[in-house]
């Protein structure tokens, strides 16, 4: 277990500000009251852009996991705790990726509503390294882990925008009719997110792919890519590779002819330049590292996902 910190005992008061004025003839009269919007605590970057997408000028979202923050190792601070504490709902990844998000809501003492975007989404049965070891001798048991980097196949990201939609109609029904507009308008956005992913993948001959971590197995399916190997031999980020993982990575990529190793965004690029620099390939990083579990500075799913493809396309078809 990573070490997590908890804060308990958190008091939230709620001060309620009303503004006055002066009238013509003297008398005090009220300023007119702007509408209050729906508070939302989202969890990661990428459900916070759907959630602002989603829930337009109605919705005041508070994201917990900053841009380029490793969603494996995060710990809770005490303004996260109090943010959730005043919100309406929460939203989360799911599938395990906030170990950390049930405790720290019940230290909050929130009691609303938490929207699991994950939900109706087909999940993958551990990385592609869990589906390597299932294969010999020390297979771990089955059902044990799923991939939690659902966002990158466009096709989950739409049932996740969905989920959101339902669950920000269920905490605001006035607002039922935008948010199901706003709904329509981004789904036809990530439909063509996908069908342009799918025309720059289909010039591409060289497919194959080495990651940092192993974050890409939607992508990688999606789009009928060849998984060579990560740095990183893990769904998390937490793993190290062993000297023999080390060596077996160097030698595949060697005799499989990669073409490059693509550093993340979130993730210090050192190891891959070592391990590049001995299999004779070349790293893709600084403002071409890849963003796997975080998103752009402009914090944007969109521009995230059409940077990744066109990082990778360009640097494989060379």
């Amino acid at each position: 277990m990573k070490r997590m910190l908890w804060i308990a005992g958190l008091a939230a008061a709620t001060t309620v500000i009303a503004g006055c004025g002066s009238s013509s003839d003297g008398s005090e009269a009220a300023a007119p009251a702007e509408e209050p919007k729906l508070a939302v605590v989202a969890t990661t970057p990428e459900v916070a852009d759907f959630v602002r997408n989603i829930g337009g000028a109605g919705v005041d979202v508070t994201q917990i996991i900053k841009p380029n923050v490793d969603p494996h190792d995060y710990e809770p601070t005490p303004a996260d705790l109090q943010a959730i504490s005043k919100a309406k709902i929460v939203v989360k990844n799911g599938v395990g990726l906030e170990e950390w998000l049930d405790r720290t809501i019940e230290s909050a003492g929130f009691t609303g509503a938490v929207v699991d975007s994950s939900e109706g989404v087909t999940l993958r049965e551990g990385g592609h390294h869990h589906e390597e070891e299932e294969e010999g001798e020390h297979a771990e048991e089955e059902g044990e882990e799923h991939d939690p980097h659902i966002w990158h196949d466009p096709r989950n990201a739409k049932i996740m925008v969905a989920n959101i939609e339902k669950g920000l109609a269920a905490a605001d029904p006035s607002n039922k009719a935008t948010f199901n507009a706003n709904f329509v308008k981004y789904a036809a956005e990530i439909d063509k997110l996908d069908a342009d992913n799918a025309a720059a993948w289909a010039k591409i001959e060289d497919r194959k792919l080495v990651t940092n971590h192993d974050a890409f197995g939607y992508y990688i399916e999606r789009y009928d890519l060849e998984f060579v190997g990560s740095v990183i031999p893990s769904l998390d980020t937490s793993a190290e590779l062993s000297a023999k993982q080390l060596s077996d990575l160097i030698a595949k990529i060697e005799s499989t002819g990669t073409k490059a190793i693509f550093a993340e965004s979130s993730l210090p690029p050192k190891t891959a330049e070592a391990i590049a620099q001995q299999a004779g390939v070349k790293v893709v990083a600084g403002e071409d590292a890849l963003f796997g579990d975080s998103l752009g500075p402009d914090g944007s799913y969109l521009e995230a996902e059409r940077h990744n493809t066109e990082v990778m396309t360009e640097a494989l078809a060379g």
